[in-house]
């Protein structure tokens, strides 16, 4: 499990390949994933992994800090696999139909199925970590990258702000996005977000005036 990604979030005290980091982002994420975020302490991390509570605080500032890492490796994990499906698809329609798509059942898939890792998720949604704040900046600049495209080729609407329609479209994923709110839509997933993207679709079609 690669910890470079996220160094510069994950408030790190020590070179951010260095293997004792490894070696406890690997035991939180096993530890977190039994006994849940919330109740782990990291006395309880140190103890699991053999190591002294302050030789941990040597390489992390905080427990936050470890949840950066595993949450950002979490939520890089959705992204990769969300630019893996849209590679070789080249209609911008399509392109959202992917982004959609993935991005709802990567999510469900990663975080319903592990739910003590989910912990970390929702903390990381309600405080706004770092981690999670610069994965959402980055799908919402995916999004209106696609917009530009489909405008590019006269396959979208271009009346209107790239960034307004970026932002509108975006807060139509947000909620699939945010862990906080992806379990009440979890009974849903099979039809709305395909209803969804249809509708936004709809919306961006070229207006005859």
């Amino acid at each position: 499990m690669s910890t470079s990604t996220s160094a510069a979030l994950d408030g790190g005290r020590g070179p951010a390949e260095h293997d004792v980091r490894t070696q406890i982002i690997v035991a939180a994420t096993a530890h977190f994933s039994h006994y849940g975020y919330d109740k782990t302490t990291v006395s309880d991390l140190a103890k699991a992994i053999g190591f002294s509570k302050a030789y941990i605080y040597k390489f992390f500032a905080s427990k936050q800090a470890i949840g950066e890492v595993i949450c950002a490796n979490c939520l890089g994990q959705i992204e990769s696999e969300v630019r893996q499906a849209l590679q070789g698809v080249q209609a911008p329609d399509d392109r959202l139909r992917v982004l959609f798509t993935v991005i709802v059942e990567a999510g469900l898939r990663l975080f319903l199925q592990d739910r003590r890792l989910y912990e970390i998720a929702v903390a990381a949604a309600t405080d706004q970590w770092p981690s999670a704040k610069a994965y959402q900046d980055r799908i919402g600049q995916l999004v209106e990258d696609i917009i530009k495209e489909g405008r590019a080729c006269g396959a979208f609407e271009s009346r209107t702000s790239l960034e307004e329609t970026g932002r509108a479209v975006y807060q139509v994923l947000l909620p699939y996005l945010n862990p906080v709110t992806l379990p009440h839509l979890a009974p849903l997933h099979e039809e709305a977000p395909k209803a969804l993207q249809e509708l936004v679709l709809r919306s961006l079609q070229p207006h005859q005036w």
